[in-house]
């Protein structure tokens, strides 16, 4: 079993910052951020491969997003920069077990419970 926890969501204004925090137990071979706006459907914004730290990015995010991950404390992050308020969402962790390419976004099947991020404009 994975068991994910999200933490570090908050309201800022745009153009600001903000890091998330993902702490995680069990093997993964894929962690990745999804978001969901309201009315919207969840869209993967940022993965990695956690055995080398390879990264992946929503073409919405790249230059402003990065996805890490400190595999002593089992963690992942996700440190988002330039906000903007189209970044406005739920955002959760996730995980799969063994996976294929880590972009593949329909494989991840375990998640956290989301942390709340609110851009003004």
């Amino acid at each position: 079993q994975v068991q994910l926890v999200e933490s570090g969501g908050g309201s800022v204004q745009g153009g600001g910052s903000l890091r998330l925090s993902c702490a995680a137990s069990g093997y993964t071979d894929c962690m990745a951020w999804f978001r969901q706006a309201p009315g919207a459907e969840r869209e993967g914004v940022a993965a990695i491969y956690t055995h080398a730290s390879s990264t992946y990015y929503a073409d919405s995010v790249k230059g402003r997003f990065t996805i890490s991950q400190d595999r002593a404390k089992n963690t992942l992050y996700l440190q988002m920069n330039s906000l903007k308020p189209e970044d406005t969402a739920m955002y959760y962790c996730a995980a799969v077990r063994s996976g294929g390419y880590c972009f593949v976004w329909s494989q991840y099947n375990y998640w956290g419970q989301g942390t709340q991020v609110t851009v003004s404009s």
